[in-house]
């Protein structure tokens, strides 16, 4: 059972997601000790926005191969995504950029695309300074969360959990409550995940 752990918030040590993934990461290792976890800061190590790489002796082949081969060697895939103006952060869709890839992730047939990368499960860590799920009136303005679901179902992933903490920057007593619900939903997906 092999972990990738994404991180993608730019806040460092003030990062709710990244609190949040520690945290979800540190469960899973309790249930599952010993197992290999990869780590990926986005944020300090970003990836430049994809272009096409003509030349095999590029670094930059080899260096969206190893974000490849991370993803596809894991069996569970931890993203600190927070919600950065009601989508992900440009590091985490540059990431992304590295990991749809044609024949290796995914695949156009006769009957359509088909995804190459089941059998793994996501769970995306996801901060948001308002209120976006539910019946919230600002749901519609959540690009986040519709998209990485999307994002992932291409890819043939169907097993997706969110670890929510919304409305983190309605003021202290609300952060307090988003993070006492979030910490509750990370047992439940360390539990499942393991």
């Amino acid at each position: 059972m092999n972990l990738l752990h994404v991180d993608s918030s730019a806040l460092g040590a003030h990062s709710v997601s990244r609190e949040l993934g520690a945290a979800l990461v540190d469960a899973w290792k309790r249930r599952n000790p010993g197992a290999p976890v990869v780590y990926r800061d986005l944020a300090a190590q970003p990836l430049p926005h994809w272009v096409p790489v003509a030349d095999a002796n590029d670094p930059a082949v080899r260096a969206n191969d190893e974000v490849l081969q991370e993803f596809l060697a894991a069996d569970t895939v931890v993203i600190g995504a927070p919600m950065y103006n009601f989508g992900i952060p440009s590091s985490l869709k540059a990431w992304i950029d590295r990991i749809a890839i044609s024949g290796k992730t995914f695949r156009y047939s006769a009957d359509g695309p088909e995804g190459l990368a089941g059998g793994k499960k996501i769970i995306v860590v996801s901060s948001r300074g308002g209120v976006y799920s539910g019946a919230s009136p600002s749901a519609t303005a959540d690009f986040q969360e519709p998209y990485l679901r999307q994002v992932f179902g291409f890819l043939g992933i169907t097993d997706i959990e969110f670890v929510r903490a919304e409305g983190v920057n309605l003021g202290p007593e609300q952060k307090a409550q988003a993070l006492a619900s979030a910490r509750e939903s990370i047992e439940d997906c360390a539990r499942i995940a393991a």
